[in-house]
């Protein structure tokens, strides 16, 4: 396990948090207006955690296009972006996922990017599962543009321990035990609006509940100029598996409160990590 810059001490009280939604396109200077927009509403709203959707700063007319705009790590428009308006906000932000460069040269990695309120880098993590789906109608294969990462990371912050996790990573409830006991998770994604409306909402709300944790879910949702359709669907869930907040479909934020006290008090009552005899 991956646990990168483990500075923050633990949630220690209630912290509202935000996810953001978006329909991004092809500029990268137009989703990142777009994300500062949200960011800055997230902020006015009192949040003090603010999660951007997959691929937040560009979803391309095709699927190589990403490749163009990727960045080397700790260089390049969007990370700066991301640093500078944290900073300037005074607001952690999960960066959604950032196009960065990999080892292959016709490929980038799909990364999770945080940064904490004065701007520094506090984890960054490799999406490590590659979607591919074809139902005869629809096609989708990551592997074709993307290169998996391998490190599982979760790091400390102000609102307890952050699992990172990326879109198709949801399907793969291995993934979040081996991450230990963490109090939110994070799943950025951009959902294809067939298998989101089968699947969407009963994922999130197992990871919420197997985890007996915060789930925070920020999505792509709506019809990008690609003619990709996303299935939307932000929503933040608590470890109750209740859906707190969602925002179906169109660009926008939706906030709610965590609180380490609901934590404690639902692992008391139902201490079902404890009870693991199975697995790592």
């Amino acid at each position: 396990m991956m646990s990168p810059q483990q500075s923050s001490s633990p949630m220690a009280t209630p912290a509202r948090v935000a996810a953001i939604q978006m329909v991004s396109g092809p500029d990268v200077e137009a989703n990142l207006a777009q994300a500062a927009r949200w960011l800055t509403q997230a902020a006015e709203e009192g949040a003090r955690l603010a999660a951007l959707p997959e691929f937040f700063p560009v979803m391309g007319l095709h699927e190589r296009d990403k490749i163009a705009v990727r960045e080397r790590f700790g260089a390049g428009r969007i990370q700066t972006f991301l640093a500078d308006t944290a900073r300037n906000l005074g607001m952690w932000i999960v960066g959604g996922s950032v196009p960065l460069e990999g080892q292959a040269a016709d490929k980038v990695l799909n990364t999770c990017l945080v940064y904490d309120d004065t701007g520094r880098l506090a984890a960054r993590y490799d999406k490590i599962h590659l979607f591919g789906f074809d139902n005869g109608r629809e096609r989708y294969v990551e592997a074709n543009t993307i290169e998996p990462g391998s490190e599982i990371v979760t790091v400390d912050s102000p609102f307890g321990r952050l699992g990172l996790s990326v879109c198709y990573d949801l399907r793969f409830p291995e993934l979040y035990r081996r991450m230990g006991r963490v109090d939110v998770i994070l799943v950025p994604s951009a959902f294809t609006a067939t298998t989101g409306k089968a699947h969407w909402e009963t994922l999130l709300r197992a990871r919420a509940i197997e985890n007996l944790a915060y789930v925070i879910a920020p999505a792509q949702g709506g019809r990008h100029p690609s003619g990709r359709e996303t299935h939307g669907d932000t929503m933040i869930i608590d470890p109750w598996g209740e859906v707190l907040q969602r925002l179906p479909r169109e660009p926008g934020v939706v906030t709610a409160d965590i609180d380490p006290e609901r934590i404690r008090a639902v692992r008391a009552s139902l201490p079902a990590l404890e009870h693991r005899t199975l697995g790592p």
